[in-house]
């Protein structure tokens, strides 16, 4: 890859992605460029209440040569039974799509949201990673951050040249299953960590999912909690403020859940910031746990 595009692999700041960019984005649109000097730039951003917002906010105003990605659509299965609200995408169907999106195992990707990167930059983050790519990060703070550094946004749209389906496969072991999730729950708390909102953990309300609680021995996170004025905090902090809620578990032992998969990628991300790697994901979380009435819920703290 080329000098000039360093490597991210979690986040990368405003300043950092403006530099690389500068005032010439042809190398973000370019049809010609080569997989040595491509960087690509994903708006991820979604409302879970307004399916449709993101899309329309990307139409109204984006990053120069930012493509859309869509979480239904594009980072999810909707067709899938069983598996919770945003079950995990084809792998081939998935690979395509970055083909499409001119991605290679050379390209620097770079996705943003929002904001804090929860919805939905952290799960294509995520699902890049367990595709095989490493080269990915959020952009910390997201387009309010980029907006805020005075930098322009645009509605023209990238010309992207396709290139054959990404040339990996899910490492289905970073996916924790439904089973084993079942078989640990008698196990010392600490191994299951919850991204979801206090209240909606505790079961005192649940605007999404039928059923209210959560897992049995689960311990709360709020990936808010790892957010401060829309950006991660440092990593020294996010280390000692998530430490010990795992404990004596090691990190590659640790499962991580929200309501449908997508925030939990947020606290992945504060892990590996945090440097402890090697977490994984139950992907179906909460809404794919009360899919089947016959799993224990539990409610309170």
């Amino acid at each position: 890859m080329n000098a000039a595009i360093p490597a991210w692999t979690t986040l990368v700041d405003v300043a950092s992605l403006d530099d690389v960019l500068g005032q010439d984005h042809t190398r973000v649109i370019d049809a010609r460029a080569t997989a040595s000097t491509a960087i690509r730039v994903v708006d991820a951003r979604f409302a879970l209440t307004d399916p449709q917002s993101g899309a329309q906010a990307y139409a109204q105003g984006h990053i120069p040569g930012a493509l859309h990605a869509d979480l239904n659509r594009d980072l999810a299965d909707m067709g899938k039974v069983g598996h919770g609200r945003h079950p995990l995408p084809d792998e081939a169907a998935f690979a395509a799509t970055l083909g499409r999106w001119g991605i290679t195992a050379d390209t620097q990707v770079v996705v943003y949201d929002a904001g804090d990167g929860s919805m939905a930059a952290a799960r294509l983050w995520w699902l890049l990673r367990l595709i095989g790519h490493r080269r990915v990060a959020v952009l910390d703070g997201g387009l309010a951050a980029w907006q805020a550094a005075g930098l322009a946004v645009t509605t023209d749209l990238p010309v992207i040249a396709p290139v054959p389906a990404y040339p990996g496969r899910f490492d289905r072991d970073q996916i924790a299953s439904v089973g084993e999730v079942a078989a640990r729950l008698k196990h010392a708390p600490g191994w299951l960590l919850d991204a979801r909102a206090g209240e909606r953990f505790r079961g005192e309300v649940e605007p999404l999912d039928p059923v209210a609680g959560h897992v049995p021995g689960a311990v709360n996170r709020p990936f808010a909690l790892n957010v401060h004025d829309g950006r991660l905090r440092p990593a020294a902090d996010l280390r000692a403020a998530l430490q010990p809620l795992i404990g004596a578990h090691p990190p590659e032992q640790v499962v991580l859940m929200c309501g449908s998969g997508v925030t939990a990628c947020h606290l992945l991300l504060a892990m590996e910031v945090a440097g402890l790697s090697g977490a994984r994901l139950y992907a179906d979380s909460w809404s794919g746990w009360v899919s089947d009435s016959t799993r224990p819920v539990a409610t309170g703290a």
